[in-house]
């Protein structure tokens, strides 16, 4: 049985990650989701949203099998399952569709590596995040180190990474490591309520919207300026927004 199951909710993609009792990650789920990414971006007209969600009761998605890790440690891994890590982060981060982690429960570890490659982490108010693996005598390794900083500051990061200690859902939010919070109750469901009305804009806009949210956030500010422009231009010029009437309409932007 594949460790994720893929439903689709109008133009809302949502990739849900069931590996119980307590949702470690492997390789073979990696590379399940890389596939199911990829699907997805070449799907763009169907799809404007991916989300990744949970079918494990209290969890996200826990950190990486530590059965893969001592295989990659005895040199037993495939060059495959090696780049099964990168290939995910790199599509969440790259497909076309903004992505959003639903985290209901625990996110650790590796788990917590791939919301942070998400575009958006909307959590409910029992999530918990964490980056433990100093803890046990390693690093992360899957961008942890690198993400959340940019996302929180090098200092709160620093605190997280070397402590290992798990950061509740509000405390998250007021990080700025969770985007937002959302009711429990139906959390899933008031996920997908808060995607359909982003899923109602334009694709096009979605697209170049995250393109400039991610790639500019590596650049200088000059560099990502015009990034912005080039963007803009492109999709001010397409057909799909030349038809929206007084799009702006009202607006105080």
């Amino acid at each position: 049985m594949s460790a994720w199951s893929l439903e689709t909710h109008g133009s809302v993609a949502v990739l849900a990650f069931g590996r119980p009792p307590e949702n470690f990650i492997d390789f073979a789920a990696l590379l399940q989701l890389g596939d199911l990414l990829e699907s997805c971006a070449t799907d763009l007209e169907e799809v404007s949203l991916v989300v990744l969600a949970s079918r494990t009761d209290g969890y996200f998605i826990n950190h990486a099998d530590v059965a893969d890790l001592v295989k990659a440690g005895d040199g037993m891994a495939t060059p495959e399952e090696l780049g099964s890590w990168s290939r995910a982060l790199r599509l969440l981060e790259e497909i076309p569709q903004p992505t959003v982690a639903a985290i209901d429960g625990l996110a650790s570890g590796g788990g917590n590596e791939l919301a942070l490659a998400c575009t958006v982490r909307i959590g409910s108010e029992r999530a918990r995040l964490e980056q433990p693996e100093v803890t046990v005598g390693i690093i992360p390794g899957g961008g942890g180190s690198v993400r959340l900083p940019r996302l929180v500051g090098p200092g709160l990061a620093a605190e997280a990474i070397l402590t290992g200690r798990p950061f509740g859902a509000e405390e998250a939010v007021r990080a700025g490591w969770l985007t937002m919070l959302l009711p429990e109750d139906d959390f899933l469901g008031n996920v997908l309520r808060w995607c359909d009305g982003v899923a109602a804009a334009p694709v096009k806009a979605l697209s170049h919207a995250k393109i400039s949210i991610v790639q500019g956030s590596r650049m200088t500010f000059e560099e990502a300026q015009r990034l912005e422009l080039t963007l803009f231009r492109d999709v001010a010029a397409s057909s799909e927004a030349l038809r929206q009437q007084n799009p702006l309409s009202g607006s105080h932007g």
